[in-house]
């Protein structure tokens, strides 16, 4: 029998908080597909998707200014920033990229909000589609599973209550396959899940 929300809930498990995802719409193939993992992590974390509110970006650059503006409301315990920015012929893609990154950490920073980077800075086209649902994961869903995480992390620190802790690695690129399982533990209860 499915286990429903409410039955999660009733577990000791407690319910992720309301997440701002921004997800640019330049490139949009691929970060409409990093924006299905995010919703789907979210749902997997026990979380009613009404929770959730989705932000339009123009572009990766613009990624900044909104998950600033959604963090700053005091209505989200987490944002999920979603973007894809493939390298192009100038360096365009490197000012970008490093603008972005270096923005979301200083909003984190600031404003004690979790920022997810959900933004894949790829080479090609095909890189990217491997890593929005493909040979590689999707990187939408690490992104909010990383943003929950963080935001239990920081709940927990500020109740005095105890942190979750991995009991099985995180992901290990110089580990011998690369795929690792991780289970997670916190507050009594223990979850599976595939690769990160």
């Amino acid at each position: 029998m499915a286990r429903t929300t409410s039955d999660k809930r009733a577990a000791g498990r407690p319910s992720p908080p309301a997440v701002a995802v921004v997800v640019s719409r330049y490139n949009g193939s691929v970060t409409s597909r990093l924006l299905e993992g995010a919703l789907g992590a979210y749902r997997a974390a026990g979380g009613d998707e009404r929770a959730v509110t989705v932000v339009d970006a123009p572009g990766s650059f613009e990624l900044v200014a909104l998950c600033n503006a959604a963090a700053r409301t005091g209505r989200f315990g987490a944002v999920v920033a979603l973007g894809c920015i493939i390298k192009g012929e100038t360096e365009h893609d490197r000012y970008i990229a490093h603008a972005v990154s270096e923005g979301l950490a200083r909003i984190t920073v600031e404003t004690g909000v979790p920022i997810a980077f959900g933004v894949l800075t790829v080479n090609t086209p095909e890189q990217a589609r491997e890593r929005a649902g493909g040979a590689v994961g999707n990187k939408g869903a690490e992104a909010m599973d990383a943003a929950l995480v963080t935001a239990a992390g920081i709940r927990a620190l500020e109740e005095g209550t105890v942190l979750p802790r991995y009991a099985a690695s995180l992901p290990d690129k110089a580990g011998a396959n690369g795929a690792v399982r991780r289970r997670v533990v916190g507050r009594g209860a223990a979850r599976r899940r595939g690769t990160r």
